[in-house]
This record gives C-alpha cells, sequence and structure tokens, in this order.
C-alpha cells in the first residue's frame, strides 16, 4: 500500500513504548504531512541527541555530560543515595520534587525468569560508590514487584556494612506497580513514609 520508506518509518515508530502498528501510521502520517515544521526539527533533535547523549559516570543517568547535571548540583544533599532501577524511575522521582539527594540507577532488576543476575546490573559501580563516598542513607526506590523486592533484599545484604542507615519507599506503591506509572503525589507519599529495611 505504502512505498518501503514510508513503511519502515511506520514500523520504528510502532516500536516505541505507547505505540502501536495503528499509532504507528498516525505518527507516519502527521510528520510527513508537516515535514518542515515537525518533521525536520524532530530529526534534528534526534541526530543531537544521538552524538551527544551519554551514560552518567557517577549515578548512570543520561545527559550530554560524562556526569550528569544531578551529580554536578552542589545543593543537592551528599550523604543521601536514593537507588533506582532504571533512568525513567529517577525521572519519575524528580517529577515528584520531593527528593534532593544524589541517585544511583541500577540498570534493571534481577530477573531468574529473564536470565537476569547481579552481573548484568550496576553492581560493583555501586559498591564503589558506597566505598568513596560517606552516605548517611540509602533509599530503596524499586518497584514493588517481586524482582524489585529480590533486588533489593539482595542489593541490600550486601551494602549494610557501608551505610548505617538503609530505607525504601513506604505507602503509596501499590503491590506490582512501577515507578514510572505512579502519579507525582502518590510517590511524594511514598518517599516521605519510607521506612527502615536495615
Amino acid at each position: 500500500m505504502n512505498s518501503d520508506e514510508i513503511q519502515r518509518l511506520i514500523q520504528l515508530l510502532s516500536r516505541l513504548p505507547g505505540l502501536g502498528p495503528r499509532s504507528g501510521r498516525r505518527a507516519a502520517l502527521h510528520l510527513l504531512q508537516k515535514k518542515e515544521s515537525h518533521m525536520a526539527p524532530l530529526i534534528e533533535s534526534i541526530t543531537k541527541a544521538y552524538q551527544t547523549i551519554q551514560t552518567c559516570q557517577s549515578c548512570f543517568n543520561l545527559d550530554s555530560q560524562s556526569i550528569c547535571y544531578l551529580c554536578r548540583d552542589p545543593k543537592r544533599d551528599q550523604h543521601t543515595l536514593c537507588i533506582v532501577e532504571s533512568v525513567s524511575d529517577l525521572w519519575a522521582m524528580e517529577r515528584s520534587n520531593t527528593y534532593r539527594g544524589q541517585y544511583f540507577v541500577l540498570g534493571g532488576n534481577l530477573s531468574a525468569m529473564q536470565g537476569i543476575g547481579p552481573d548484568q546490573l550496576n553492581l560493583r559501580a555501586l559498591m564503589e560508590k558506597l566505598q568513596t563516598k560517606a552516605f548517611q542513607e540509602v533509599i530503596f526506590a524499586l518497584s514493588a514487584t517481586l524482582d524489585g523486592q529480590t533486588t533489593m533484599h539482595y542489593v541490600r545484604e550486601r551494602i549494610s556494612s557501608l551505610v548505617a542507615n538503609i530505607s525504601s519507599l513506604a505507602h503509596g506503591v501499590p503491590v506490582g506497580g512501577e515507578l514510572d506509572y505512579l502519579d507525582d503525589g502518590t510517590l511524594a507519599t511514598a518517599l516521605s513514609h519510607r521506612y527502615k529495611v536495615a
């Protein structure tokens, strides 16, 4: 029905989170009909992001510099570390506008079903960070899923000798819930009512 180039564009757009084949077709048609006002700026922005965005060497966030803007911010609490699964979870925490400490992105959860073990996560870098900086509290902000809780217990056992105060998000995060899908109020409540786990 369409040229190979259009089909390829639809196929690539359909792979984006929240989009399927139908949404991919609509997005492709919109971009093609508004090349100058929508497609050209998008191409320019994607190209620039591809060339400049990198993983932060300190916390594994994404930024245009090797140490991200959050890690560089001297106004943030340097003695509190929040451990999250993914960059999207870090961004969700920032949207809540209630946490002002440091972050660390684990890069996922332990999962026997998916074959994800400790070596696939950023655990070595986490241990190095905790050994070189004096954090007074570590907050686990992991999903309330079985894999999330298993990961928290595994990591907690390994860091308990390095940090005196270890806590976790509390009320507001539903069992089976993922941080990226929570509203800002729920996330803020969960953070303010975190509980000690070690």
